[in-house]
């Protein structure tokens, strides 16, 4: 192995418009950095070419998630306790570790707000005297909700337990279920969706998807006693509404239909696109259900691998019907 210095060679042979003086291979390192730097904005605008401003660090933000998710469900999601732990001192510890972090990750983001593509195109005004003193508040909001949100998931590991014939104990719904895991970072990210804190809940959210498979959008509105069963595949949109005692199999999709395109030839958002499922749904593996005016009635039962763009009524079944599988002889 070569250390920087080998690598690049004499740094003190400078890069000439006629070319690199350079030993190679740190000649064509030079080469390439000549020919990426135009390729970059660094002007602080949110664009596909940007590459600077103070952007929220991925790492931290998933290390306060993990703290929090670690108060929500002490000694069962990222950190052990044991039975000498004082848990008053944990969720401090804990609790206090997040929100240093988040203080400054907030802050960070807070500018998107107004600095983002969309909010820009939309002519969003900058709302925000001292980022600092706002991200204090919304942390501090945050906070205030997690009494609430911990209600919420303890309905939620009651769901699993009832809706899942394989669970035997509480304890591994909370240490091993996907989805558990999953709603457990998004009831967390939807509070900081719902407080207006651009890119951090996203972050949480796709960090959550890339360990467990299942896409929650922090927007999208789920009520308590949800359960996600297996998991893999799921879906779920920005503007779903997802009411009480729902459950859902694997590859369950709550999509969009169509995309109304502005005249800027940009999709419009901030519009309904995703469907809604009232109280009581069940909804199996492979199901597809979409569109912003779907709305699928109370206690109704999608079957499997079905595809669905309108409504259906309240205690409905839903299933394929002239669907016909053979077995054959060898």
């Amino acid at each position: 192995m070569t250390d920087d210095s080998t690598f690049h060679g004499p740094t003190d042979l400078p890069c000439t418009p006629n070319g690199c003086l350079r030993a190679s291979p740190g000649r064509i390192v030079c080469e390439v950095v000549s020919a990426l730097q135009p390729r970059y904005a660094q002007d602080g605008v949110d664009t596909p070419k940007g590459a600077s401003g103070d952007i929220p660090s991925l790492q931290r933000v998933v290390e306060a998630l993990h703290c929090l998710q670690d108060v929500l469900f002490p000694g069962r999601m990222s950190s052990e306790i044991t039975p000498k732990t004082s848990l008053e001192a944990f969720l401090e510890e804990q609790l206090s570790r997040a929100y240093r972090i988040l203080v400054v990750e907030v802050a960070k983001a807070l500018p998107f707000r107004w600095q983002g593509a969309y909010a820009v195109s939309a002519g969003r005004q900058a709302d925000v005297g001292d980022v600092d003193v706002e991200a204090h508040r919304i942390v501090a909001a945050l906070y205030e909700r997690l009494p609430r949100v911990r209600d919420l998931l303890i309905t939620d590991v009651e769901a699993a337990y009832r809706g899942d014939p394989a669970a035997k104990t509480y304890a591994e719904i909370m240490i091993s279920y996907p989805g558990l895991r999953a709603i457990t970072t998004h009831r967390v990210a939807h509070e900081l969706y719902q407080l207006d804190v651009p890119l951090i809940p996203r972050i949480m959210s796709e960090h959550a998807h890339s360990h467990t498979g299942i896409d929650i959008h922090p927007g999208a509105q789920i009520g308590e006693s949800f359960f996600i069963d297996h998991g893999t595949g799921v879906v779920i949109g920005e503007t779903c509404e997802i009411g009480r005692n729902v459950k859902l199999y694997q590859g369950v999709t709550l999509g969009a239909r169509s995309f109304k395109v502005g005249a800027d030839g940009v999709l419009v958002k901030e519009v309904k696109r995703h469907p809604t499922l009232k109280d009581d749904v069940v909804v199996y593996a492979n199901a597809t259900i979409l569109g912003g005016d779907t709305v699928i009635g109370k206690g109704a039962v999608i079957g499997s691998s079905v595809w669905i763009l309108e409504s259906v009524p309240a205690g409905a079944t839903v299933v394929i019907r002239d669907f016909n599988t053979e077995v054959r002889a060898k």
